[in-house]
């Protein structure tokens, strides 16, 4: 990182101490030189000229840079890079409480290994660990973005193994502008909008003050699964091979309902579910089939029909943002300046999803089960009846619809000084993510419900559509509508940092910078009373947390200009983590934590047209809190559905379903450490062409690992102490559980090249600019969860840990510049990759068999054109995926509710018009 010309940019501790200073640095003599050059702070070099390229790998993309690639989100825009692999998307909050939660994750290393920073500082963290959501950036305050390939531990601290990504807002703007735009998926549905203002006054300069404001308000309609022929069925038709096959991911919560019949055990009958509807007509009711995972034993027989879920979910959410940045500065002399920055947003999303699978208990004395159920039997059955529970989806009670309510809000109030040679900088933070996750729809309020089964006021086995008007509004009634939780996120903190000239070297003067920081991050989460007392049907309160942890740092930097041509930099650091104290409980959970990072890296300028460079270093990761203070508490369903893990007990449920997952902490986990290096070239032989790769590397041991629910399930007798049993409130008896639990007995190793290449020409009709850049993985290896050397990877198929690795992404651009008119294009590729293996129907031989498919590569094709009617003026008209590129086939089972392809990998929006404008004053 340069020193020279450059502000120091890791993150550190006390503004106070930038204030003590600032008397003497009003009286301080400022050489001539310092004078001329203008200090940036700067996460690396933005200088295009090979001469300016720093010795670490920096990505920056500039206002206008953003506003070229039509993304509408910070998410969008982020992830869209070739080097993000691994991130978090909004899409999976159909199917999960993420709230939309969208990340960064460089080379596939993961979220919470990339460090995010808001103007060159922390920002809250969304839950117990470091992963930030991007939603919470205001887009419409992006001046630009730097993205450092490359670990910053010894700078940054924990968390930023993979590298960092820096979002640098406005400053010292004057005037106004206002924007707006509309996006049009012309397949129908997901259309969004958003419209900002930009305010600024005052010139630093001038004016030794200046105010800067801006507001945006997105708003973002949901896609449902009808609207795209791709995700519109759980009963998915799958041709390979010339052979056609089905993949079944229907659920056998069914409307009209299943009937679950279990016997007493002395009768040693098996278990029977049988659907009573197409017992009598012969077939299963619309939007149901015949489950294909139905199946006969010793201890269970099925005979299920199955519901088509996917049929009435969103696979895009609804959402609505509002987002306002405000930043300013005052001179208060040619030596010290103060700022300070205020961002605040809120993220409103609804995520629907199918509506609720709710066993309902039916009494042998009751009507519907001399109905349904007792023609159904045998007399033998009959006579040894012991339960009955309809397997129900609650289709007339609409879907499940939930709300997140995310606020954001980042506060930072801090000064700068120069002091001679030396540049001082130092602030407070105060930063806090919180969630307000409530049911508004879909869910039932316990005592309404209960009532209704109880007097039979509805009927679970008739065809959905079928209930009287005053069974109807019973279930308006019986609907919840409120808060389930409360989770807040707070960091606060403090930060001093200074860089400066010390010695001469023969290239030129060697530069130091130093700094520290100290934080505390609170987390807290709070299940609604309603939740707490049983108030919504067969809901588990989330547990409530109340945890604290303080850490702190300090760090070094030395940069030598050994000669004109090669410059070298040593960077060490030493951080420490307090032991979690835990409010609720009243206890300290795990130890102090400590950690020493060093780095090393070199630029050589082996001539005008080529520079070397290349790094080497240490980095780690502190575990979160909830990775070491959770106690085992109750955490959803698995994503699959598993057979009994231990045939024949009394735990078993019927039949092929998801199973309960608990998750649980480990006091005894310590940091995860990595070593990682890079080694680059850039060749630049005239201003108009460059070229460029850079080779990285990074390992990493003592990782936090766990055993994945299709390992624990795959082999239960291996794994038998993951699991125990759970009842959830509405079942009648406690079924198998499966635990997700961790240790620091995981490595990975991952590497890959970040190369680009482009060109720059002046022809006739105007400026000409191409580029193409992308990053190739080498290695995606990582060990099994649950083994310390056990290996195997996602490179190019879906790996055990439900990702996939891609070999190849990068990016195509063609820019034409013709005075007021600019034109885009922009190709976007990704590798392909072997699909996971599952099981499907046959449906020549009636059999079930295993199937891999194989994704093929997935290209778009974006298009911009803007036009400058005047300075003050300007329009933008794009299409994003111009030739309609659907995604690609998937039978992946993870990551949000949606069947038929990966929404991690493929937008569902397809061809997509969009229009903007802005007007500058």
């Amino acid at each position: 990182m340069l020193l020279k010309n450059c502000k120091f940019s890791a993150v550190s501790t006390a503004v106070f101490a930038v204030v003590a200073l600032s008397a003497h640095a009003q009286q301080a003599p400022q050489p001539q030189d310092a004078q001329q050059l203008e200090r940036v702070e700067i996460t690396g070099s933005s200088i295009k000229r090979i001469a300016a390229e720093g010795a670490l790998p920096v990505q920056i993309f500039s206002e206008e840079q953003i506003k070229r690639t039509g993304a509408t989100s910070v998410a969008e825009l982020i992830q869209k890079l070739p080097a993000m692999q691994g991130f978090s998307i909004s899409d999976t909050a159909i199917g999960s409480n993420s709230g939309g939660f969208a990340s960064a994750s460089i080379h596939n290393i993961g979220e919470s290994y990339t460090l995010v920073l808001l103007n060159g500082r922390r920002v809250a963290p969304t839950g117990s660990g470091n992963g930030v959501n991007l939603s919470a950036i205001p887009m419409s305050a992006i001046a630009r973005v730097e993205v450092l390939t490359d670990g910053a531990s010894a700078l940054y601290g924990a968390d930023a193994i993979a590298g960092v990504v820096n979002f640098v807002l406005k400053r010292n703007v004057q005037g106004g502008t206002v924007e707006a735009r509309m996006n049009v998926p012309l397949e129908g549905g997901g259309r969004s909008s958003n419209a900002s203002i930009t305010y600024g006054m005052g010139d630093l300069d001038k004016d030794r003050f200046n105010f800067v404001a801006t507001y945006r308000h997105d708003d973002q309609q949901q896609l449902k699964s009808g609207d795209r022929s791709f995700a519109k069925t759980a009963y998915l038709p799958v041709t390979l091979d010339g052979k056609s096959y089905v993949y079944d991911r229907t659920s056998t919560s069914a409307v009209p309902a299943n009937a679950q019949v279990t016997f007493n055990k002395a009768s040693k009958l098996p278990v029977y579910s049988f659907n009573p509807y197409q017992k009598s007509n012969g077939s299963c009711a619309a939007n149901n089939f015949y489950s294909l995972n139905n199946s006969s034993s010793a201890t269970s027989v099925s005979q299920m029909c199955a519901f088509d879920f996917v049929s009435t979910i969103d696979i895009f959410p609804e959402s609505k943002t509002d987002s306002l940045f405000a930043t300013g500065q005052f001179k208060v002399n040619n030596a010290l300046t103060l700022f300070s920055d205020a961002a605040y947003s809120r993220l409103n999303l609804i995520a629907r999803i199918a509506p609720n699978p709710v066993p309902v208990t039916i009494p042998t004395s009751s009507s519907l089960f001399t109905q349904y159920v007792a023609p159904n039997l045998s007399a033998t059955q009959l006579a040894n009846v012991s339960t009955v529970q309809a397997l129900y989806r609650a289709q007339d009670f609409g879907t499940r619809d939930s709300r997140s309510i995310t606020d954001s809000k980042h506060f930072v109030v801090g000064a700068d000084a120069e002091v001679g040679t030396w540049n001082i900088n130092g602030a407070l933070t105060w930063s806090e993510n919180a969630i307000n996750e409530q049911y508004v729809g879909g869910y039932f309020k316990t005592a309404e419900f209960t009532n209704m089964v109880k007097n039979v006021s509805f009927d679970p086995f008739a065809v959905a559509g079928n209930q009287s008007a005053a069974t109807q509004q019973l279930i308006a009634n019986s609907i919840f509508h409120g808060t389930v939780r409360n989770e807040t996120t707070t960091l606060t903190g403090a930060d001093v940092r200074a860089s400066g000239e010390i010695f001469n070297l023969p290239g030129g003067a060697a530069s130091l910078g130093v700094g520290g920081d100290v934080h505390n991050t609170h987390f807290k989460r709070t299940p609604s009373e309603a939740a707490v007392n049983g108030d919504i049907y067969n809901y588990a309160a989330t547990t409530p947390y109340d945890m604290k942890r303080d850490n702190a740092g300090a760090f070094v930097e030395l940069l030598m200009p050994l000669s004109k041509a090669f410059e070298l930099t040593a960077a060490g650091r030493y951080d420490t983590f307090s032991a979690i104290k835990d409010s609720l409980n009243n206890k300290t959970v795990g130890d102090r934590q400590s950690a020493a990072t060093y780095k090393l890296s070199a630029r050589y300028q082996l001539s005008n047209a080529v520079l070397l460079r290349g790094s080497y270093g240490t980095g780690f990761k502190a575990p979160s809190m909830l990775d070491i203070a959770q106690p085992l508490v109750a955490n959803g369903v698995t994503a699959s559905a598993y057979d009994c893990p231990f045939p024949g007990t009394d735990a078993c449920k019927a039949g092929k379903t998801q199973y309960s997952q608990m998750s649980g902490g480990n006091d005894q986990l310590k940091p995860e450490k990595s070593k990682q290096g890079t080694l680059g070239v850039r060749f630049e032989p005239t201003s108009s062409f460059g070229i460029g790769a850079d080779y990285w590397t990074v390992k990493i041991t003592d990782a936090v690992s766990a055993v994945s629910a299709n390992q624990a399930f795959a082999d239960p007798a291996k794994y038998a102490s993951l699991f125990t049993t759970y009842k959830q409130p509405a079942e009648l008896q406690p079924y198998y559980a499966y635990i997700n639990a961790s240790t620091n007995i995981g490595q990975s190793n991952t590497s890959g090249i970040d190369w680009d290449v482009v060109t720059r020409f002046q022809m006739d009709f105007g400026r000409v600019t191409a580029g193409w850049s992308g990053t190739y993985l080498i290695d995606a290896s990582y060990t099994r969860p649950g083994t310390s050397n056990d290996f195997t990877d996602s490179m190019g198929h879906y790996g055990e840990d439900a990702t996939v690795a891609f070999r190849n992404i990068s990016r195509a651009s063609l820019t034409v510049e013709t005075g007021a008119f600019t034109n885009n294009l922009v190709l976007n590729m990704r590798s392909g990759y072997r699909d996971r293996t599952q099981t499907v129907r046959d449906m020549a031989s009636g059999l079930n068999t295993k199937i891999t498919l194989n994704v093929p590569s997935y290209y778009t094709l974006d298009y911009q054109g803007s036009y400058k009617y005047t300075k003050a003026l300007e329009f933008r008209l794009g299409m994003k995926n111009v030739l309609n590129m659907a995604p690609p086939l998937s039978l992946r089972d993870s990551s949000g509710h949606q069947v038929g392809y990966d929404p991690r990998y493929a937008s569902p929006m397809m061809r997509t018009l969009y229009a903007s404008g802005s007007f500058t004053f």
